[in-house]
């Protein structure tokens, strides 16, 4: 029996012959072209660095969904692309002007030479005090608080606190 005799085989055969007959030129062209460019993705697909590229980026972008973080970049992109989008050339040269102003008052020497020595002071002052054993109670408080040098550095504090205060405040 063949399946031109069979009644759906006579169907099969009038529907691939109606499929062929509505196929125009540009149709099948086109066809062509995304079988070539299907079989070309398939091929890169084959490399073995390749293959194990998309493997892991199919298991990063799993553990992402999984944690929410794909949300998170998602939105971090819609984020940055509402910042492009809003950005006009005024809004750019101010920013430009208020870095170009910030750079100017901080890139000096003196500002420098007062972060390295807050610095290495900083640093002096960590290792002196972790080496100090803890002791006492109220009494050795007291008696710290009675030295000079304690009462010196507290009165520094106490300056240097108000100084900046009276600065922020203008």
């Amino acid at each position: 029996m063949s399946i031109a005799n069979d009644a759906g085989g006579a169907d099969v055969i009038r529907l691939a012959q109606a499929a062929q007959d509505a196929l125009t030129d540009s149709m099948v062209e086109r066809l062509a072209v995304t079988g070539a460019n299907v079989m070309e993705v398939a091929n890169a697909l084959n490399d073995d660095d390749t293959k194990e590229a998309i493997l892991s980026l199919i298991e990063k972008l799993t553990e992402m969904h999984k944690t929410g973080a794909l949300d998170t970049l998602f939105q971090l992109v819609a984020v940055m692309h509402a910042a492009k989008e809003a950005s006009t050339d005024s809004i750019v040269e101010r920013l430009f002007q208020f870095v170009e102003s910030m750079v100017t008052n901080l890139a000096n020497e003196e500002v420098a030479e007062m972060a390295h020595g807050l610095h290495v002071s900083m640093q002096e002052a960590a290792q002196e005090t972790s080496n100090m054993p803890a002791s006492g109670g109220l009494f050795s408080t007291m008696s710290m608080l009675s030295k000079p040098e304690t009462q010196k550095s507290l009165q520094f504090l106490l300056s240097f606190s108000s100084k900046m205060q009276a600065h922020c405040c203008d």
